[in-house]
């Protein structure tokens, strides 16, 4: 890893620092948990259930309730997805209106944490797998879908003010911020907000695969199983799945997945760049310098419905073209706008990328500078002949790794863990990413945590049923909490916090570590150049050359400089031994 100088030390950070020691194990929820998310400073977190409950953790060992609300008495079916505001004051949270099957609405409530859960706002959001999302300190996103004829309509996204006008929480102070042209049966949802790490230009990026002016139409949810997204019953039909391609493995029957984040060069080249000034960030990071806006102390925007801000900021989202499945991740800058004159047209999306398959979940970087995707992928080669009858998807999941100063894709990481339903039952796998590691549920039945730089996949984390989704402590990657169809939360620490937190190791759960000591037999050891010693030079290999999987950079003299570990840019490892001294 760029900045680092012992081979050693990293070693020992993956051993004692990667979360892999259960600590806790919470069945506050009486139904699936479908989300969890950390405050900014990392002292609670929020969980997302099927019980229609919101709860807010201390993040404390053990992790303690502080804060509930039932969502069912407000008409709510079920919680979906929570986000802190910068300053850890308000509480955004999502879930899905109570109604038909067919019903796709949902609604935002933005709690306040420093009025002992206080109820702030209530705003409407259709389909509520756009989620909403924080603008900045005080001010939220969400979306409305209006159809204007067959397969064609319009996503409103709205620019909502958290604190209200007056006494109601029903009547928020909102602003139409974009309105998008969509076809196909697409639409606008799971939208985040960036931070733009560039400035702007005028020339249009080359890299849209697709230029769209594209949209997707929301299906009503009529799954059981995990976090599903609105658009499932747009589907005329799916191709149909074999019996045994719909029931999932036994935990015996399950492979270990130990793919690799394949990195691109112009990653590892920015990675090397961008090190410098990441050791220097401060760990007691401003809301700026974690992505948000920089607004008066008294909670007043000035004025309130502009966008006169410093700092551009980038709208992304999933969406569509060729069908009502989102396979494509839309780009908008957000910058001062005048609303007057853009009131009667339609926003161009600035920039889309297409996945070719079935997004489930994104997430970004600490420093806004990656976007992690969760996508399962379409056959190859497809044609979609009618958009409400998408391609049948993998079993597999893909992560995709895209740079946000470039809009280009930088990683890749293919089935790098399962899932198996299809396309009318599939539901949404949240991932995380810290400054370290990547994580990301899975449908089967474990969370997985990579090691962000390497690569390489570190552990799986069991559970019983669906994992939907993981979350980092942003200040403490070495603390993990994961949420599960099995109706459980689980937290993950080090084995470093563990003992500092006095807990026996001897006495927990631990994540099954994927480290791999020996080659299979069933892979032929290849010879490979000797490396040159640093007091002998060229040494002889005599022995079998054994190669492990691993997209390491360095290479290592061992005690006794007998044996060697030269680490390869191909992603292997070889290992050398029994080296004869010229």
């Amino acid at each position: 890893m760029p900045g680092k100088t012992s081979w050693r030390e990293e070693y020992q950070r993956l051993i004692e620092g990667t979360p892999v020691v259960e600590t806790e194990e919470i069945h506050e929820h009486n139904h699936q948990v479908l989300h969890v998310s950390f405050s900014h400073k990392g002292d609670m977190f929020a969980t997302s259930s099927k019980d229609g409950y919101i709860i807010v953790w201390g993040s404390s060992y053990p992790a303690e309730v502080k804060y509930y609300r039932d969502m069912k008495l407000h008409s709510w079916k079920y919680t979906q997805f929570s986000q802190f505001n910068s300053t850890d004051t308000l509480l955004l949270v999502s879930g899905v209106h109570f109604g038909s099957c067919s019903s796709t609405s949902g609604e935002i409530a933005v709690f306040n944490l420093e009025r002992d859960f206080q109820l702030q706002c209530r705003v409407l959001n259709k389909p509520y797998d756009i989620f909403g999302t924080w603008y900045n300190d005080q001010y939220l996103l969400s979306g409305e879908l209006h159809w204007l004829a067959h397969l064609v309509s319009t996503s409103v996204i709205w620019l909502n003010k958290a604190k209200q006008e007056n006494s109601s929480e029903h009547q928020a102070i909102i602003s139409r911020l974009y309105k998008f042209y969509n076809r196909n049966a697409s639409s606008v949802r799971t939208i985040l907000v960036a931070n733009c790490l560039i400035p702007d230009t005028p020339k249009e990026s080359s890299e849209a695969p697709e230029r769209s002016e594209n949209k997707q139409q929301r299906v009503p949810e009529v799954m059981e199983r995990g976090n599903p997204p609105s658009h499932r019953e747009l589907s005329v039909h799916q191709v149909s799945i074999t019996e045994e391609q719909s029931h999932r493995p036994s935990n015996s029957q399950r492979p270990v997945y130990t793919s690799p984040i394949t990195y691109t060069k112009d990653y590892r080249e920015s990675e090397t760049v961008i090190e410098d000034m990441e050791v220097e960030r401060p760990k007691n990071t401003s809301s700026e310098e974690d992505g948000m806006l920089e607004w008066a102390e008294d909670g007043e925007f000035s004025p309130p419905m502009s966008l006169a801000e410093d700092r551009d900021k980038f709208l992304i989202f999933t969406t569509g073209s060729k069908t009502y499945s989102p396979h494509q991740i839309g780009f908008k800058r957000i910058k001062k706008l005048d609303y007057e004159s853009v009131a009667d047209k339609f926003d161009t999306i600035d920039h889309l990328i297409d996945l070719n398959g079935h997004i489930i979940g994104m997430g970004l970087s600490p420093d806004h500078r990656y976007l992690y995707v969760n996508s399962r992928p379409w056959q190859a080669n497809c044609v979609i002949e009618n958009p409400l009858n998408p391609p049948r998807i993998a079993e597999g999941i893909d992560l995709h790794v895209i740079d946000l100063t470039t809009l280009t894709e930088v990683g890749t990481m293919l089935r790098s863990h399962k899932a198996y339903t299809p396309n009318d039952e599939c539901f949404f796998i949240f991932l995380d990413v810290s400054h370290l590691y990547v994580a990301s549920g899975a449908e089967d039945r474990h969370g997985y945590v990579w090691e962000r730089h390497y690569g390489v996949c570190l552990s799986r984390l069991p559970h019983k049923d669906v994992v939907n989704a993981v979350a980092f402590n942003p200040r403490d990657p070495e603390m993990l909490v994961t949420v599960s169809d099995d109706n459980k939360i689980k937290v993950w620490r080090s084995r470093r916090r563990a003992r500092e937190l006095g807990v026996n190791l001897d006495e927990v759960r631990m994540a099954r570590e994927l480290r791999i000591s020996h080659p299979r037999p069933d892979q032929p050891l290849q010879p490979a150049e000797a490396p040159i010693s640093p007091e002998k030079g060229v040494q002889k290999l005599l022995a079998p050359v054994k190669i492990y999987t691993s997209p390491h950079a360095f290479g290592a003299w061992l005690p006794g400089i007998t044996r060697v570990a030269t680490y390869l840019d191909l992603g292997s490892l070889h290992y050398f031994e029994n080296f004869e001294t010229p």
